[in-house]
């Protein structure tokens, strides 16, 4: 093999142009990850969607959309210590 030989996943995980397609590949992580860091909430809530570190969530009813309101930080904390980085800043909740 060439000496400048690079793998894909090397490539990808380097090259500038890859940026934005690595930030796409990290929001769907959290949505598809939600239920294995909160598997309580399977029933409660349904992730939709991440954009610009806002992850959406949809929740059952007004009751569960203020509960979930009120653990906002600690959702929050858990999904980035998950992951090691800070990949969600805020979650919008909706019914």
């Amino acid at each position: 093999m060439p000496d400048n030989f690079k793998s894909l996943g090397e490539v990808f995980r380097r090259e500038p142009a890859f940026k934005n397609l690595r930030e796409v590949v990290k929001s769907s992580d959290v949505v598809n990850d939600f239920y294995k860091i909160f598997p309580d909430y399977e029933k409660i809530a349904l992730p939709l969607k991440v954009a610009k570190h806002v992850l959406r969530l949809r929740v059952e009813n007004s009751t569960w959309r203020s509960e979930m309101k009120f653990r906002e930080k600690e959702i929050i904390e858990r999904i980035n210590k998950y992951y090691s980085e800070e990949r969600i800043k805020k979650i919008r909740f909706s019914s």
